[in-house]
């Protein structure tokens, strides 16, 4: 594992999440001190690193390969709990599982223990997505319907959506470490038969006619989706509905303009703390 390193003003913390959207190992954090961020690029090799080097400075190291999620999660993280149908724990232990189930009766329970992917729930895009699609299947209800998670992570977004009455659901990501993760979480919580997982580009991905969906989820950089949209169009049937997420306020508007561009139209949209979540429609 390689690392490229820099340390920039922290007014350009959302300038340099943007710029480094394309880059699955990119974390744009609070530095040391108060007027700074920390961004880091981590990648298996070092030859794309040196090419940030080279147009932007900075350093360029071989890294441990370290589970950092896992290493740095809290012994103690409370559960998740979305809206009156999810308690999400980050706990798989049997015991800390019986007292959630105990505690919170008639409840949707899912373990999704930290690894070394994104999506384990408590993230502000991830939790927003979960209450949207709450929301979406308590609408369906007394439907049949299916679900596409675009950009699945860990799978969370595709198993809530299973367990909360999804007929069936497709899922995949970029990541083929994500993948991995999404199908150990996937078995860890007894299994999904109706369920396909897979790795793909959504820049290339075409759905098949059965994969069209009536959910369709696509929690990705603004970068990203603003230039997927019309992939994410054709993932939807005609009434169908598009929850997007990993949008930064300040990027808001820009994503907008090109989601109605693609044919979409805005039906509601939340903010927490500096991100974004929206669910959109067919124009």
């Amino acid at each position: 594992m390689w690392k490229w390193h820099k340390s920039v003003p922290a007014a350009q913390e959302e300038l340099w999440q943007s710029r480094l959207a394309a880059f699955p190992g990119a974390v744009v954090s609070a530095g040391f001190h108060a007027r700074t961020a920390s961004v880091d690029v981590y990648a298996d090799s070092a030859e794309e690193l040196l090419v940030l080097q080279a147009c932007h400075g900075g350093s360029v190291e071989r890294v441990q390969d370290v589970d950092w999620v896992a290493a740095t999660a809290p012994e103690n993280t409370p559960p998740l709990i979305i809206r009156d149908r999810l308690v999400i724990s980050a706990s798989d232990a049997p015991k800390v599982l019986a007292q959630l189930q105990k505690k919170y009766p008639g409840r949707i329970l899912l373990t999704f223990p930290a690894e070394q992917a994104f999506g384990t729930g408590n993230h502000a895009t991830t939790s927003t997505c979960l209450r949207l699609l709450c929301d979406c299947a308590r609408s369906l209800h007394g439907r049949e319907w299916t679900l596409a998670d675009i950009g699945c992570g860990t799978g969370v977004l595709a198993l809530a959506g299973l367990r909360l009455g999804a007929a069936r659901a497709v899922a995949f990501d970029f990541d083929p470490k994500a993948v991995e993760v999404a199908q150990r979480n996937i078995t860890r919580n007894g299994g999904a038969p109706n369920l396909r997982l897979f790795q793909a580009d959504v820049f290339k991905w075409k759905p098949r006619k059965a994969e069209v969906a009536d959910v369709v989820l696509a929690n990705l950089f603004s970068a990203v989706l603003q230039k997927a949209f019309p992939r994410l169009l054709a993932a939807m049937k005609p009434q169908g509905v598009l929850i997007i997420s990993g949008i930064l306020n300040s990027q808001w508007e820009e994503t907008l303009c090109a989601a109605q561009a693609a044919g979409l139209r805005l039906q509601k949209k939340v903010s927490r703390g500096k991100w974004t979540t929206a669910l959109l429609s067919r124009a």
